[in-house]
């Protein structure tokens, strides 16, 4: 239960302007999904087993707390985590994480939040589809390029992506400023018939994150950056800026 919740926190919270998400959770499949505070990314994410404890539909509010509680020194070898349970209109539902230290004598409750709350207010957002006109995995050197051109434009949040052949070009700044750009991935299959805009900050946490990466572009405004951890598989929608 603590890998899933750290698991959980390190590829929401750690974008930096996620604090809460929706837990979706079944006999067969546990669910999460969420949206960032500025709504720059849209989270859907799918753990590979189900997780019993966290069946039902409720919400995980302030992440920040629960991050906090998950790294407290206490906790770090053999804590017993068990899940408050309360009966409501002749339903039990879930509402908390009871978190425990080895020793019994250490003890933290983390709230969840009601299904109707979290309904209301984080409403799941149905990412339509679009057709994905570049797909590929990037490796660990065009990551690092990456991090080094967004350093050197820290003061542009933004870059292009373009194909230019069988390259995949990103670009910062403008031409009559300070500006840079480099290929982020060459042998692409597929091509960029428009030059959109994309946001910087949550890109640049995303491709921070540990797990296997894959990135797709479409020319419809969309780009999906997805993370397995090895065990849950993530999804980041981010929509195209628009000027």
């Amino acid at each position: 239960m603590k890998d899933n919740l750290l698991d959980l926190v390190s590829h929401t919270f750690a974008l930096g302007n996620v604090d809460k998400l929706k837990v979706q959770g079944t006999a067969t499949e546990t669910k999460i999904n969420s949206i960032a505070e500025d709504k720059t990314v849209i989270i859907e994410g799918k753990f590979k087993q189900p997780i019993s404890e966290l069946e039902g539909t409720f919400g995980m509010p302030n992440l920040s707390k629960l991050n906090i509680i998950l790294g407290i020194p206490e906790y770090k070898d053999n804590p017993n985590i068990t899940i408050n349970t309360q009966e409501k209109n002749g339903e039990t539902v879930k509402t908390g994480i009871c978190f425990e230290n080895a020793a019994g004598d250490f003890k933290n409750d983390y709230r969840f939040m009601s299904k109707e709350i979290v309904e209301e207010q984080l409403k799941t957002v149905k990412f339509r589809g679009v057709k994905w006109n570049v797909d590929f995995s990037p490796n660990d050197a065009s990551i690092q390029c990456f991090k080094f051109q967004t350093q050197a434009n820290a003061e542009h949040p933004s870059f292009v992506a373009k194909t230019e052949g069988a390259d995949l070009k990103f670009f910062f700044g403008e031409a009559t400023s300070h500006a840079g750009n480099f290929v982020f991935a060459a042998d692409v299959e597929g091509k960029l018939a428009k030059p959109w805009s994309w946001p910087v900050a949550p890109i640049t946490a995303i491709l921070g994150l540990n797990g296997d990466k894959t990135i797709k572009f479409s020319d419809e405004g969309a780009a999906m950056l997805t993370v397995d951890s090895g065990i849950a598989e993530y999804n980041y929608i981010i929509p195209a800026l628009t000027k």
